[in-house]
């Protein structure tokens, strides 16, 4: 009896042990050289932004440098498959937008695939996006943009952050339900196109209000609708598409930070309880909230079930609209 209850014993230290040495080097792991943050979007967009501001305040909590590679074009694929390839160790980590949802239902085929070859981390902001026209363009609102497509010889174009992009569906469902008359122009990143925007060599863009503001605050740019529900807190005179007669539309371009496919899961908690403090530093949250974006932080799980429910949706509403994205 005696031999029995100290093995039992025995067995029980020895599970406690490990159970602390596993929350031990859950705690401990902390980046002792340089992190490689991608982007797979070109510097000026809504994502180049939030990664640079969160990363200003963990460089200075971990000591180490963060180096944000931007690696636009191909709708993000090519920075997202550089993040799938790369060794899970923690040093390399990488933004990725809703737009990630979309990407099996706009390529035939993918070198990665988006819920199996990422671990999520955390999300970090959410925005609406903004129908935004140039500045000396005759339309005030959604109505006159319409009738002015129509008059057009050859009706507007209208650019986004690429093709298969949230924005770019965002402007194919608005163009099925108004009858507005549209021709895409794809680029690598909202910021070439807000760019182009203020030049006039564009009519019209979609892009978060985050890209959209601050050229909408200095009249070389004009909000006329957002795309979510309700209006946004940074543009509360700007309607909604609801309100402008378009039924149903409530779409949020959202932002999240994940890690390539085998990161141990010691290392995903790690990270995600430094950004999660970084986002609720108030510097970091004054920045954000003041350039027209949520902070919206979640668990991993979190981030995993927006991953799963958005590629449901989009393709859902990608078949029932018949839109050719490939």
């Amino acid at each position: 009896m005696r031999t029995r209850f100290g093995t039992l014993a025995y067995g029980l230290i020895v599970t406690i042990s490990l159970i602390g040495a596993a929350q031990l080097h859950a705690q401990s792991w902390f980046p002792t050289r340089a992190v490689r943050w991608i982007v797979p979007y070109p510097p000026g967009g809504a994502n180049d932004l939030v990664t640079r501001t969160v990363a200003e305040p963990l460089s200075a909590a971990t000591g180490q440098q963060f180096v944000i590679d931007n690696r636009g074009g191909a709708s993000s694929t090519i920075g997202l498959d550089l993040m799938a390839r790369a060794t899970p160790d923690g040093y390399t980590i990488a933004t990725a937008a809703d737009s990630l949802t979309i990407l099996p239902s706009s390529f035939k085929t993918l070198s990665f695939d988006p819920r199996t070859s990422f671990v999520p981390v955390t999300n970090m902001t959410r925005q609406p996006m903004a129908l935004t026209v140039f500045a000396s363009l005759p339309a005030d609102n959604l109505a006159d943009l319409v009738k002015l497509s129509k008059t057009k010889s050859g009706g507007l174009s209208y650019g986004t952050s690429g093709t298969g992009t949230s924005q770019h569906l965002c402007g194919e469902l608005l163009k099925r339900a108004t009858g507005i008359d549209m021709t895409h122009i794809p680029y690598k990143g909202a910021g070439p196109a807000m760019i182009d925007l203020a030049s006039g060599q564009l009519s019209v863009v979609l892009v978060g209000t985050s890209t959209a503001l601050p050229l909408n605050r200095t009249g070389r740019a004009r909000v006329i609708a957002v795309t979510s529900a309700k209006r946004s807190p940074v543009l509360p005179e700007v309607p909604t598409l609801i309100e402008a007669g378009v039924p149903g539309f409530d779409i949020y371009h959202w932002i999240g930070v994940f890690g390539p496919t085998g990161m141990p899961q010691s290392i995903v908690q790690r990270w995600h309880a430094e950004i999660g403090r970084a986002l609720a530093t108030p510097a970091v949250r004054e920045r954000l909230t003041s350039s027209g974006l949520d902070v919206a932080p979640s668990t991993p799980q979190e981030l995993g079930a927006l991953v799963r429910e958005g590629i449901q949706r989009w393709s859902k509403l990608i078949g029932e609209a018949k839109l050719d994205l490939r």
